[in-house]
């Protein structure tokens, strides 16, 4: 009964080039409060846009879809929406298709932006029909997913997108209550010379003030500092909203979340038991060499495992359909089979952070995984399976499931 509107919290995600920071950097400037045009210090990875109508927009200014699913990966829901920026001129790229997968995979709504409309030899139609191969239905072809035509350099089109982000946060309908005491994620935490363990943390729920205990992770702290994204000192954080804390005894990892302890001695006791906690796990994980099928379906909230998800890779683009064809056929009453995604190209370190978030295994036919993927998949128990032949992958697949 207590719970009042909060701001949505935004990632925008999309290809190399395609103008994502281009995008963040016009919203920066339509912000009413800032006053200054353009050369907005930037030193926090989040920031709030405020609107005329005195409504907000927070937007996590992270470096793609690889942040969002490692974030994922350690169970944090940061983000409410996902906007996914295509060049018009371009189209759909790999990495495009890697954004979308991860916002699937997460179940967040998308909202396409199409960029550089004012390009030469743009193609909007063709976007709007290519995406409906990624199940993609955008509202002019009667689908669901809003989709806006902008131009981040030209400034063209920012109020819809704006228009649109509020429109899909209504449907979604954000609340929190902000007297409680606060909780979040940490988006990302750094060490810095004089100012110590600087962490940048988004509140979900509840109230963060000055001198609040803080556990964040293994680490603990008395909030000595509270600054917005222009580095400006407040006293308090509310729901939706991101803020650089200093204070912290330590540094935290990126997609830890945090809560606010009534004492500092029982903030110690909690940060000690979780170091102890990880030590021994890192212990174990090293012993044993994780990653087999058994241990997948152990963890997986030790339920029934219900649903098998796998990722495929392979050597040529008609194998990676008949890979799907043939596994997605297998789905039974108990046991749904789902594929995340299946592309061509060797295994990196992207599809493995992708089958963590999604708890998936990794099929590789005639395609191996590079070092720093075989690395990553040893680190956070990843499945790595090759196969050159159909019948053998298939058959696996059966025996699993």
């Amino acid at each position: 009964s207590t719970k009042i509107s909060r701001p949505p919290v935004v990632s925008v995600m999309g290809h190399v080039d395609h103008g994502k920071t281009s995008l963040l950097d016009a919203l920066r400037q339509t912000d009413t409060v800032s006053g200054e045009t353009g050369g907005i210090t930037q030193h926090i990875g989040a920031y709030q846009i405020n609107l005329d109508n005195s409504q907000k927009i927070t937007f996590l200014d992270t470096p793609g879809h690889e942040a969002f699913s490692s974030m994922r990966a350690r169970g944090a829901k940061t983000t409410d929406l996902v906007v996914l920026v295509v060049a018009a001129d371009d189209g759909i790229m790999p990495q495009t298709v890697e954004a979308i997968k991860h916002a699937q995979a997460a179940k967040t709504p998308i909202i396409v932006a199409i960029n550089k409309i004012d390009k030469q030899g743009s193609d909007i139609n063709r976007i709007k029909q290519d995406l409906l191969q990624h199940e993609i239905i955008v509202e002019d072809l009667g689908g669901e997913v809003l989709c806006v035509e902008i131009s981040a350099s030209k400034k063209l089109g920012l109020d819809k997108l704006l228009e649109a982000i509020l429109l899909q946060s209504e449907i979604l309908d954000l609340k929190a209550n902000n007297e409680r005491p606060a909780e979040g994620v940490i988006i990302e935490a750094k060490l810095e010379q004089g100012r110590g363990s600087v962490v940048t943390a988004l509140v979900q729920r509840g109230k963060l003030k000055l001198g609040d205990i803080i556990v964040a992770g293994t680490e603990w702290g008395k909030i000595r500092a509270l600054l917005d994204e222009r580095g400006k000192k407040i006293n308090e954080v509310f729901p939706g909203q991101p803020a650089e804390v200093l204070g912290l005894t330590g540094t935290p990892d990126a997609g830890d979340e945090f809560g606010i302890i009534e004492s500092e001695s029982r903030a110690r006791e909690i940060s000690e038991f979780r170091k102890l906690k990880l030590r021994k796990s890192e212990a174990v994980s090293a012993s044993a060499m994780r990653g087999s099928v058994e241990q997948m379906f152990t963890e997986s909230d030790k339920e029934i495992a219900s649903e098998l998800s796998v990722l495929i890779k392979a050597d040529v683009h008609g194998s990676v359909e008949a890979i799907q064809g043939s596994i997605e056929k297998l789905s039974t009453d108990e046991v749904t089979l789902k594929v995340l995604h299946g592309a061509v190209g060797g295994i990196n370190e992207s599809d493995v952070t992708l089958a963590k978030a999604s708890n998936a295994l990794i099929l590789g036919f005639n395609v191996r995984a590079n070092t720093q993927a075989r690395e990553r998949a040893k680190i956070e128990g990843v499945a790595l399976h090759y196969y050159s032949i159909i019948y053998d992958l298939v058959n696996d697949i059966k025996s699993m499931m």
